[in-house]
């Protein structure tokens, strides 16, 4: 017998923003959480990044660096500028930065080899498998920069339009301009 109904803790009306809350004088006279600085700024010191996990720049088999970090510092400086960067867990933020890396290189892969490749047995024409592993990595930091998005605007008083998701192309040139230099 299958499930039914929403997941746990995700039934109902969505949340809205914290922004758009005080923008609108807080209609349903919830309580608010908002953290105000203004009092305590100079008690006020920076955290600094964690330290992403060794796997996010490790060689890879062709010799190439794996660029997940910049990924990761990317999105973590991107959160701190927000002041959200305590409240996205940081396994998340390598989760995304892994699947972003990967999706940039086999976007790269695939400009390099072409759409299309032979098949083993026959010799057809079939897609190129970096099409569909691109396609699964792209789905999930998609999923995953859902989750980091959310967070952001549900807890952020600052404005939150400009992602980091939006530079993809400028990371895809950027790091084959390194792996050509």
């Amino acid at each position: 017998m299958g499930k039914r109904g929403p997941k746990p803790g995700m039934g109902g009306r969505p949340r809205k923003p914290i922004s758009e809350k005080i923008i609108n004088g807080n209609p349903g006279g919830h309580k608010m959480t908002v953290l105000d600085f203004k009092d305590s700024a100079a008690d006020l010191q920076g955290v600094p990044m964690p330290k992403p996990s060794d796997y996010l720049s490790a060689k890879q088999k062709n010799g190439t660096d794996f660029f997940a970090v910049e990924v990761y510092e990317i999105v973590w400086n991107w959160l701190k500028e927000r002041g959200c960067e305590s409240l996205v867990p940081p396994h998340v933020l390598e989760e995304y930065a892994m699947c972003k890396a990967r999706w940039i290189q086999c976007e790269n892969l695939t400009s390099e080899h072409g759409f299309l490749a032979k098949h083993p047995t026959t010799g057809a024409a079939i897609t190129s498998p970096y099409v569909s592993v691109a396609n699964t990595y792209f789905t999930q930091f998609n999923r995953l920069w859902g989750d980091i998005f959310q967070i952001v605007k549900d807890n952020c008083t600052k404005e939150y339009s400009a992602t980091p998701p939006d530079d993809s192309m400028e990371q895809l040139l950027r790091m084959r301009e390194r792996r050509n230099g």
